[in-house]
């Protein structure tokens, strides 16, 4: 699927996926905090304009990456994946115009807290803030009574998202190789 979730020409390629997981909160290895101006905050899931927001934000950071799987979406579809039970969505936001930064959102399934997707929108890539984002996912995860915090990326992702995941203090727990389909 294309990001207006119409099928085009695609190419089969080969990626590894990495599954990490951290198992206690003293594993967390904060990031250095973010420029003075930046903050996250949580998204009302019951807020009408909400699914319009996580869906431009997935569009928008998981673009370079190649996320396609809920491109094509409904609204109703997406304003179900949020409202979900055990769902959060938290927004990064740069004070002093509002601008979005990236976002991360964690999904509670029995003992576990996955943060299922987790990013920055390519304008603030490389700035220092990654590190501190991905903490604040982390210690939002343990706040919520995580037994384990758990993640995955893969060859498709940027060059930057292993490394600040293995630095923030998670283990590997297991690699796959995939074939996926992607647009030409």
């Amino acid at each position: 699927m294309l990001r207006d979730g119409t099928a085009g020409v695609t190419r089969r390629v080969e990626v590894m996926v990495s599954y990490l997981a951290m198992t206690s909160p003293a594993q967390l290895r904060p990031g250095l905090p973010p420029p003075d101006d930046i903050k996250s905050v949580r998204l009302e899931s019951d807020s009408e304009g909400t699914p319009t927001i996580v869906r431009q934000l997935y569009l928008d950071v998981g673009a370079p990456w190649h996320w396609y799987d809920r491109a094509p979406w409904s609204d109703q579809e997406w304003a179900d994946a949020i409202r979900r039970d055990g769902v959060e969505v938290w927004v990064a936001l740069r004070e002093r115009d509002a601008a979005q930064v990236g976002y991360f959102e964690l999904e509670r399934r029995d003992d576990d807290v996955d943060i299922r997707y987790f990013g920055l929108l390519p304008e603030f890539i490389g700035r220092g803030i990654g590190g501190w984002l991905l903490t604040r996912a982390v210690e939002r995860a343990w706040d919520l009574g995580a037994g384990r915090v758990t993640l995955n990326t893969c060859t498709l992702d940027g060059a930057a998202a292993l490394p600040n995941y293995r630095s923030r203090g998670f283990e590997l727990v297991r690699i796959a190789h995939e074939h996926r389909e992607l647009p030409e």
